[in-house]
């Protein structure tokens, strides 16, 4: 395939993905990955296990664009048909690769394992094309050129198509990309909803810019990613910095971190350049604050101590709670996320507490304190500080909001 300025088109093979029941998680990784060499996505289809259904969408795919990136069908199963729709589309037949099967047989008697029969299939390829090997599984992956397009096909299985694309078929993109640089860089953004964000940064976004920025947003996370395209890579990458820093002081406060950065992530290091510890008092979020700290390794060096006081009972004993205080305010409320803040505090030691308390949903809910009501509190030396969020979601989501916004009351408190 000659180098310029190509198109891609992706394919992801299974009924699991028609049923509903799976996520194309592949699609999502592979175009995140290609945005990053320059390479638009014209289309994503989602193919059932049939081969003459498979041959179609190739046939298709390969009409839009220059590079076909498959994904799934490459096992050992009846209904793993990618290899032979491949063939098919190609005009040629598969082909026993010795090496492969060699490897086959390696792999499983290196587990004490028997190989079956059927297992010979994922030795098998279209006539003229290369294997991709698998150094996470079985199936090796297929690269196939055809009137100036290549194609790869992975197995779909998300670690073995992630290590195949990052080790093997990222790499001979890059080369045969349109020969420029490409920096890309990540702004990662909490507090305001896309359509704000997008008012804030201006004309930043208008399309045929260089550097160009996308908006993506994910679980309440806003990334501004700025693509930035030059003749070499240092150059590429002083525009995106450029591009990076302007919009870090339009959004202000809302970034939080670069990257893939997480606000744990930005939280934990933020307490242990400044040497001081945290501990959690949960209630409607069921320790999930405590367990998205606890995901960031080290983060032992400053979370001291986490409570999940589902019920009256436990705040009043666990962090003393006035009981009086629950029956004249209620356990959701201003009072008693305050005083679970200052329990925790008082109990752990640590230098800040934060006390959750809410109405996740379904039921639950009044007039006075609907569903999707969170009362969360910061106590600190400076004392304790609550405040009032209504989430219009479902219950997970209001849980995972309520604690991504204790977390971000902590960051902000932490940068002064």
């Amino acid at each position: 395939m000659n180098r310029g300025q190509k198109k891609a088109c992706i394919l992801s093979i299974g009924n699991e993905l028609l049923s509903g029941k799976t996520v194309d998680a592949n699609a999502a990784y592979v175009a995140a990955q290609l945005r990053t060499l320059g390479i638009p996505v014209v289309g994503i289809y989602s193919v059932g296990d049939e081969e003459p259904a498979i041959r179609r969408k190739v046939a298709l795919a390969a009409q839009e664009a220059d590079i076909l990136m498959i994904t799934g069908g490459l096992g050992p199963t009846d209904d793993d048909l990618t290899r032979q729709a491949i063939a098919g589309f190609m005009g040629v037949d598969l082909v026993l690769q010795e090496d492969l099967l060699a490897a086959l047989r390696q792999f499983f008697e290196r587990r004490g394992i028997e190989m079956v029969r059927r297992n010979a299939i994922q030795a098998y390829i279209p006539r003229g094309a290369t294997a991709i090997e698998n150094q996470k599984g079985t199936a090796p992956g297929i690269r196939a050129e055809f009137d100036g397009k290549v194609l790869y096909a992975t197995p779909g299985v998300p670690s073995e198509m992630r290590h195949m694309v990052d080790t093997f078929i990222l790499p001979e993109l890059r080369a045969l990309a349109t020969g420029q640089a490409i920096v890309v860089k990540r702004l990662r953004c909490f507090g305001a909803g896309e359509s704000k964000i997008a008012e804030m940064i201006g004309d930043a976004m208008e399309r045929g810019r260089n550097p160009l920025v996308n908006c993506t947003v994910h679980e309440g996370v806003v990334t501004l990613e700025v693509v930035a395209t030059a003749p070499d890579a240092s150059q590429a990458e002083a525009m995106a910095v450029r591009q990076e820093e302007s919009l870090r002081v339009a959004v202000g406060h809302l970034a939080f971190g670069t990257g893939s950065q997480t606000l744990a992530e930005v939280v934990g290091e933020r307490l242990v350049e400044r040497g001081r510890t945290l501990a959690t008092a949960e209630s409607c979020t069921g320790g999930l604050l405590a367990a998205m700290i606890t995901d960031v390794p080290g983060s032992s060096r400053y979370f001291t101590h986490g409570w999940v006081t589902y019920s009256n009972a436990a705040k009043q004993s666990e962090l003393m709670v006035p009981p009086e205080m629950i029956d004249q305010y209620g356990a959701v409320s201003e009072h008693v996320a305050r005083a679970m803040a200052q329990g925790a505090r008082r109990c752990s030691g640590a230098d800040y507490a934060i006390g959750i308390t809410g109405i996740a949903g379904p039921d639950g809910g009044s007039e006075q304190k609907p569903v999707g009501l969170v009362y969360i509190a910061l106590d600190s030396r400076d004392g304790a500080e609550a405040s009032r969020y209504v989430f219009s979601w479902d219950r997970s989501s209001v849980r995972l909001r309520a604690a991504q916004t204790a977390l971000n009351l902590l960051r902000l408190k932490l940068i002064g």
